[in-house]
């Protein structure tokens, strides 16, 4: 089940096709952060295994104090946990993750399918070293704009658009 992830920002007024729960939006008692950063710390360790693991470890307080709470976050729940998330900035695709237990079973493609619903065109970067994320996204439709260099790590990323 996708839905909105609870106690982050969610801007519903960016998009009419948006289905949107009641209360979503709004501080809940209910928090999915935690969940959120355990899978992209996770996620990220895995996928980027040309990367030391302590600059992801070094990122968790931007993911949680300024990334995510400016971010459109939708969160994929199975068996009542949190196993996948993705998050808009606009028209950026700023994240997209899934455990890695769960990788491999479709979540990420049903999460990219519902972050297309929410949008008419979409940005993202992968790195190029990513091969499986890069040949995902081309598989998904994502086309090439550019090549550039991530300024936080020094590695070639690609600037990839995709257009419903």
């Amino acid at each position: 089940m996708i839905r909105p992830a609870a106690g982050i920002r969610l801007d519903t007024t960016t998009s009419p096709a948006t289905l949107t729960p009641p209360g979503a939006g709004t501080q809940t008692a209910r928090s999915d952060i935690d969940a959120i950063l355990t899978v992209w710390l996770d996620a990220s360790v895995k996928a980027h295994d040309f990367i030391e693991p302590s600059f992801w470890q070094s990122q968790l307080d931007n993911m949680r104090d300024v990334y995510l709470p400016n971010s459109d976050v939708w969160v994929f729940e199975l068996n009542a946990q949190v196993v996948g998330f993705y998050a808009l900035h606009n028209n950026t695709l700023a994240a997209i993750f899934v455990a890695p237990q769960h990788q491999g079973r479709g979540i990420g493609k049903q999460l990219l399918n519902h972050a297309k619903q929410q949008r008419n065109e979409l940005h993202l970067t992968v790195y190029k070293a990513n091969e499986p994320s890069c040949r995902f996204y081309r598989n998904q439709g994502f086309t090439l704009v550019r090549e550039q260099t991530d300024s936080h790590t020094g590695h070639t990323e690609l600037l990839l658009h995709f257009t419903a």
